[in-house]
């Protein structure tokens, strides 16, 4: 019990702490303002250093000079309108965007989980909850409730399938057997920064995808293990007194005979468009193969975001049409609309996030940062794997703090690819690393704002419940999730095996 309170204390600290942070589109405005400030300061000292590339010596570039002040305006719009993760993630998001709005993802989700055998519904929750990142924050809202009511349906702890329906959706956010938005814009963020060092860097949606696909399978298996060996001891019996008035009365819905039709045709749907992608690419001579008959590099790698696009309009048309959320063919681009409407919050923030980056390359502040880091590292002999393990451990903590993937990569991105890019790692290599501590910590960091929307499921069905009951809940998720996908992380490195199609640890 003193443990749980000093817990929970330490998280009322973080959460106190984190609060008074701004919101992540005026975050990266601070950020500019000290950038701009701090190119300034620079500029009376006559600071330089040496490209470790070309070998030319580098100056810090004040950009309250005339030439700066100048680059500040005349690069706004496209520093915005280029900034590479824009337009792929817009685009990926207009067909995963229209799966979410015909019902799609939510109809796949619930049957995914109501249609499991007894013994299999954990398996079934968890795997949910991480192909439930395809619909981003909506598996959060779906996911958890249902889980703990399919739970008590079938006699047990209705909080063990919320806390399994959290760490799925929550722990397992960064992990797919597709390539979703997610994949999309980290890649486009790491993209930007790494040709602001080499223009021939490049990190594909794809980049992380062997070791993602992987992750999956892991991250089942723990998250089962730990729920039947930690979460559902641990909590004991449930007792149903303590639950809000007419909770336990819930009924989870049927899934209709429509619904179960719409699903089908949209598997047949995807069958046959993934079996059309395949005669594309896997017959020696096909046109989405590279010149020499190569799969890496290959058109078809080079044009996954509007292949899985096609995928998805294929398949939530399909599903629309048969549910009759489609009957005419306005229908698909008012859904789709809809959808951007939902994006309009990362595109203020991209604007924020692009300045930033831009102006961070301009003054040659992040470049002058990485390469004398880099130096010190090399100094001290602390350049392998042990490394890369505390920036992903810096990473947790950081995401205590700030819980949006996309601007915490947004800042950490201009410092740590280029400081590793000069150590020879490759940027999606990096990135990998990145995903792991930020996905880890999801489900305890008190700045996710789901966390008190969960709490509130928890309550419905234990009225003692608090933050404290739902961050000693979670925990062991982080810790043994987060234990087992850096010595995953680890042995894969070691073993020199790929982490996605012709992306490796080192630079080629």
């Amino acid at each position: 019990m003193e443990g749980n309170r000093l817990g929970n204390r330490a998280l009322d600290k973080i959460e106190k702490l984190g609060n008074k942070l701004p919101h992540p589109f005026m975050l990266f405005v601070y950020f500019i303002v000290a950038i701009i400030l701090t190119s300034f300061i620079i500029s009376f000292f006559d600071v330089a250093f040496q490209d470790p590339e070309s070998g030319d010596m580098i100056e810090i570039n004040n950009m309250l000079s005339a030439d700066g002040i100048e680059y500040i305006f005349s690069s706004m719009l496209d520093n915005f309108t280029g900034f590479t993760p824009l337009g792929t993630v817009l685009s990926l998001m207009l067909g995963i965007g229209l799966a979410q709005k015909v019902g799609l993802m939510e109809s796949f989700m619930k049957k995914t989980i109501t249609n499991a055998p007894k013994q299999l519904v954990t398996y079934a929750v968890v795997f949910a909850g991480i192909l439930g990142n395809l619909a981003s924050d909506a598996a959060f809202v779906i996911i958890p409730p249902l889980a703990a009511m399919v739970f008590y349906s079938i006699g047990r702890h209705p909080v063990a399938g919320l806390a399994a329906g959290f760490a799925g959706v929550g722990a397992g956010f960064t992990a797919n057997f597709l390539i979703t938005g997610t994949d999309a814009l980290l890649s486009g963020i790491s993209t930007e920064v790494a040709q602001t060092i080499n223009a021939d860097l490049f990190v594909t949606p794809v980049d992380n995808y062997f070791f993602m696909v992987v992750s999956v399978f892991m991250l089942i298996f723990v998250g089962v293990w730990i729920t039947e060996k930690v979460t559902v001891p641990r909590l004991g019996k449930y007792d149903p007194k303590y639950a809000e008035d007419g909770v336990l009365d819930q009924k989870v819905e049927e899934i209709t005979p429509e619904i179960n039709r719409g699903l089908r045709n949209a598997l047949i749907a995807g069958a046959l468009y993934i079996g059309v992608a395949a005669l594309l690419i896997l017959p020696p001579n096909a046109i989405l193969r590279g010149d020499d008959g190569s799969m890496v590099p290959s058109p078809f790698f080079d044009n996954i975001v509007p292949i899985n696009l096609l995928f998805f309009l294929v398949v939530s048309i399909t599903y629309g049409v048969t549910v009759k959320e489609i009957t005419a063919a306005r229908d698909v681009p008012e859904k789709m609309a809809a959808a951007m409407k939902d994006m309009s919050g990362f595109i203020v923030l991209i604007f924020a996030a692009s300045q930033f980056i831009a102006y961070f390359d301009y003054t040659n502040i992040g470049a002058w940062i990485a390469v004398s880091g880099a130096s010190t590292l090399e100094s001290m002999n602390f350049t392998g794997l042990p490394v890369i393990v505390l920036f992903i451990l810096f990473t947790t903590m950081l995401n205590m703090f700030i819980f949006s993937g996309s601007a915490q990569w947004a800042l950490m991105a201009p410092v740590f690819i280029p400081l590793f890019v000069y150590l020879n790692y490759d940027p999606a290599y990096i990135q990998l690393a990145y995903r792991i501590g930020d996905s880890s910590t999801n489900i305890i960091t008190p700045m996710n704002p789901y966390v008190p929307m969960v709490l509130a499921f928890l309550k419905q069905y234990d009225t003692r419940a608090g933050f404290g009951t739902l961050f000693s809940i979670m925990i062991p998720y982080t810790i043994v999730i987060l234990t087992l996908w850096i010595i995953m992380f680890v042995v894969w490195s070691l073993l020199g095996l790929p982490i996605g199609p012709g992306s490796g640890m080192h630079i080629q």
